[in-house]
């Protein structure tokens, strides 16, 4: 029955325990997930901690863009390692740890580690001690403990909704994130002229404590069962497994590391299209703070829309024909952005780009979610943050390197442009690639039930007409 909880997860029966977690879905209508109390209150805390996140990354940018100088491109990228690169090392690791210990401790931890981290940025910008190298570590060091929170927190939500609410779920969470990064760069801007990137960081040392008061109440989530003979590395090995053998898991895996090799750039080059690409000598010093937050807001409204747009898509319409069209829209959307002349006609299509990227990833690992049992999750969903936290982080200096090999020949702008625009075109190429060969085993569609076919056609992927419900 639609919205209904025929076998209810541990948590909704330890919540029956202490008092409803959830009400009755509404009748004849697609329910609200906020229906499910430690969900809905776990969402509120993350929407505050992500407002905070993202007046961090845009006081962290900034000081990079300004420290940077000339080479603030070059230091851009370089920091997008510092911060990912501990992901590709300790992902799976990370993923272990959390099929292994208490889970919500683990969460609880993980986010005072990184309260700690804001806390310092906060007193480095405040007494005029930022540099760097500082940056630079505890930039590294967000990474590492972000090796473990991770796997912590995907392993949250499966445990706060039913099986059939996830993908609802993963998109609400995916609006909160957009949201937010609406309103803090937005305010992160203003903050950042006013007064220093240090009250953004401030701001975002605080926004922790909700997160972690909405957690805490929470029932208990001891690990699952598991061979207490069984080693790190076995562990490990089935995780990997799982994800890379089956052909489900493994064509998820593919889109999701392609995508985040070829989407990455963009949001590390915006601070590049505002100091370089749409510079005016007209403007305060301020205004290109602004400028900055400004094209952040839009990818994260873009993403709103999108989410929204997730919501009315029929359930019926599967995930494996939704990836590639939402791939395909994004490159060609980051190409347009990338090869605008005019914040005119690029902008807009940066909207389009923030509605494709929450598409891909929430379509992606949800799907990942769907196929994976509950006493691998962590180390499945791991490895998939391992490889695309690792593409991540390299691929901006892929395409800081294509910026300065055709500097010489299209100029500064040009070549940010060109540069931007070429990982777009070759996105919108993967995403045709996939749309017109497809796998159904993304859906858990096996060989012989309705709706698993081979059958290449642009036009077939598009519509998705033999997953359509028959008629009675």
């Amino acid at each position: 029955m639609e919205g209904g909880v025929e076998d209810p997860t541990p948590v909704e029966r330890a919540g029956a325990a202490s008092g409803s977690t959830s009400s009755p879905a509404p009748a004849g209508r697609r329910p609200s997930v906020f229906r499910h109390r430690h969900f809905r209150n776990v969402w509120i805390g993350a929407f505050g901690s992500s407002v905070g996140a993202w007046m961090e990354f845009v006081g962290v940018s900034w000081t990079i863009n300004e420290l940077g100088g000339d080479q603030a491109g070059f230091y851009l990228s370089v920091h997008a390692v510092a911060q990912l690169a501990p992901m590709m090392l300790l992902g799976v690791a990370g993923g272990v740890v959390a099929d292994r210990v208490n889970r919500r401790t683990l969460l609880l931890v993980t986010q005072g580690a990184m309260m700690v981290i804001a806390l310092a940025l906060t007193i480095l910008a405040a007494t005029d001690l930022m540099n760097m190298p500082a940056l630079m570590v505890l930039s590294a060091a967000m990474g590492i403990v972000m090796a473990f929170n991770v796997p912590a927190w995907q392993v949250l939500t499966p445990r706060l909704v039913p099986r059939e609410e996830l993908t609802d779920a993963m998109v609400l969470n995916g609006l909160q994130f957009n949201i937010a990064r609406v309103i803090g760069p937005a305010l992160g801007g203003v903050l950042l002229a006013a007064g220093g990137p240090a009250w953004l960081f401030f701001i975002n040392t605080l926004s922790f404590v909700g997160v972690m008061l909405a957690v805490r109440t929470t029932p208990d989530a001891p690990p699952p069962a598991r061979n207490p003979h069984d080693s790190v590395w076995k562990e490990t090995r089935d995780g990997l497994r799982f994800t890379l053998a089956g052909v489900g898991p493994r064509a998820a895996f593919i889109a999701m590391v392609v995508f985040g090799f070829l989407a990455s750039p963009l949001q590390r080059m915006l601070p590049l299209y505002i100091s370089k690409v749409y510079p005016s000598s007209e403007w305060e010093r301020g205004w290109q703070e602004y400028g900055y937050g400004g094209l952040l807001a839009v990818m994260g409204a873009g993403a709103v829309v999108g989410a929204f747009v997730m919501r009315a898509i029929p359930r019926w319409y599967p995930k494996h024909h939704l990836i590639p069209v939402s791939i395909l829209l994004t490159g060609v959307s980051v190409a347009g952005f990338g090869f605008a002349w005019s914040p005119w006609v690029g902008v807009p299509l940066l909207a389009v780009a923030g509605a494709g990227w929450l598409a891909t990833f929430n379509a992606t690992f949800a799907a990942m979610q769907m196929l994976v049992s509950d006493e691998m999750r962590g180390r499945a969903m791991a490895v998939c943050n391992t490889a695309v936290y690792g593409v991540m982080a390299f691929s901006p200096l892929l395409a800081d390197g294509v910026h300065h090999l055709l500097t010489p020949a299209a100029g500064d702008a040009g070549a940010i442009r060109i540069s931007l625009g070429l990982f777009g075109v070759a996105m919108a190429a993967v995403g045709i690639v996939m749309l017109v060969w497809r796998t159904p085993e993304v859906d858990g569609i096996a060989p012989g039930e309705r709706g698993f076919e081979r059958k290449p056609g642009l036009w077939r992927g598009l519509t998705g007409e033999v997953h359509r419900p028959l008629d009675p």
